[in-house]
Parts: C-alpha cells; sequence; structure tokens
C-alpha cells in the first residue's frame, strides 16, 4: 500500500456514554458544572497570582502556566463531549479528530513536563536553598517553561502526522468519548507497527 491517508472515511463515532436518554441530563449537567470550576478555579488561579505582587516568584510562575495549561487541556475534550451530550451527535469529522488528537497530546504533554520543572524548583529550593535565587532566574524559569513548550508541540506534532499515514475501514466507531490517539490507531486498516513504536 502506498503511504497516504486512502481514508474515505470523513468522521468518526464516538460511543463515550451510554445510549440512556434518562442520564443525559445528568451526565450534561455533572460534565458541565466540573468543567465550568476548573476553568474559574484556574482563572482565580491565574488571577491571583498576577495581581499580587508576592507572588511573582518561580514556584507561582509555574502554577500559572499549568493552570492555563490546565484550561486549555480540559478545553480540548469537554466541550465537544458537552456538544455531543446535548445534541445527542456522536459525529466528529476527520479534521476534528486530527486536530483534538494533536492538541490534547500537546496539553498532556506540556502538564507533565511542567510537574516536572515545579519538581525541580522545589529540589533545588530545598536542596540550594541559599543558592536559590541564583540558580531559578526569571530567564531561567522562562526558558523552563518554553524548552516545555518545545518538546510537546513536537512530540504531539510527530504523533499527530504518523496517523496521517493510516488509512481506516469502515468501522470507524471510537469507544471513547473524544479522538483518544490508541483507539483511533486500533481503527486502522493499514500497518501501525510505527505508530505502536513511537
Amino acid at each position: 500500500m502506498e503511504p497516504g491517508n486512502d481514508s474515505q472515511v470523513p468522521e468518526f463515532f464516538l460511543l463515550g456514554f451510554a445510549e440512556r436518554p434518562e442520564l443525559q441530563l445528568l451526565t450534561f449537567g455533572l460534565f458541565l458544572s466540573m468543567y465550568l470550576i476548573t476553568v474559574f478555579g484556574n482563572l482565580l488561579i491565574l488571577l491571583a497570582v498576577s495581581s499580587d505582587s508576592h507572588l511573582h516568584t518561580p514556584m507561582y510562575f509555574f502554577l500559572a502556566n499549568l493552570s492555563f495549561v490546565d484550561i486549555c487541556f480540559t478545553s480540548t475534550t469537554v466541550p465537544k463531549m458537552l456538544w455531543n451530550i446535548q445534541t445527542q451527535s456522536k459525529v466528529i469529522t476527520y479534521a476534528g479528530c486530527i486536530t483534538q488528537m494533536y492538541f490534547f497530546l500537546l496539553f498532556a504533554g506540556l502538564d507533565n513536563f511542567l510537574l516536572s520543572v515545579m519538581a525541580y524548583d522545589r529540589f533545588v529550593a530545598i536542596c540550594q536553598p541559599l543558592h536559590y535565587m541564583l540558580i531559578m532566574k526569571p530567564t531561567y524559569c522562562g526558558l523552563l517553561v518554553l524548552v516545555s513548550w518545545m518538546m510537546s508541540t513536537l512530540n504531539s506534532l510527530l504523533q499527530t502526522l504518523m496517523m496521517l499515514w493510516l488509512s481506516y475501514c469502515t468501522e470507524v466507531e471510537i469507544s471513547h468519548f473524544f479522538c483518544e490517539i490508541n483507539q483511533v490507531v486500533l481503527l486502522a486498516c493499514s500497518d501501525s507497527f510505527l505508530n505502536d513504536m513511537l
């Protein structure tokens, strides 16, 4: 088979939740409230860190970045899931699925990198307390966040570009509420060895 996407499938079906109409309103309300709490809680953290000059330290700089990434991370999947519950539609286009995978991988990886950077920050604060302000300069903190963004972007770009090489059969039902990369790879008719290795 020639490399490239020979897929004639314009859309996938997300089968994340059961077809129980009596639970649709409860499910929608529950996920909407959790999403709003997550967004508003992280916005409050961003507002607190930016408005109080006492919080302009490396630890809170990383925390503010993590809060921003958490807002973006939950916003990649939950709004589409809420839309699908509300409209009782389970369809997502192929381009929408690839886009959702890219941003999901980007912000999930960025979450992990930022948590690692925050752990390093605490390590330096505990093990080198007298040199902490020399080591964790604002330019160095910014560089750590920039490298985290770059590594996460490259990883998610590589993963999603690898998905474009796959072709799909007629079975396009994803047993999840978003385009989870492993589920989409399982639907491929073409050889997915490189995707699995990556």
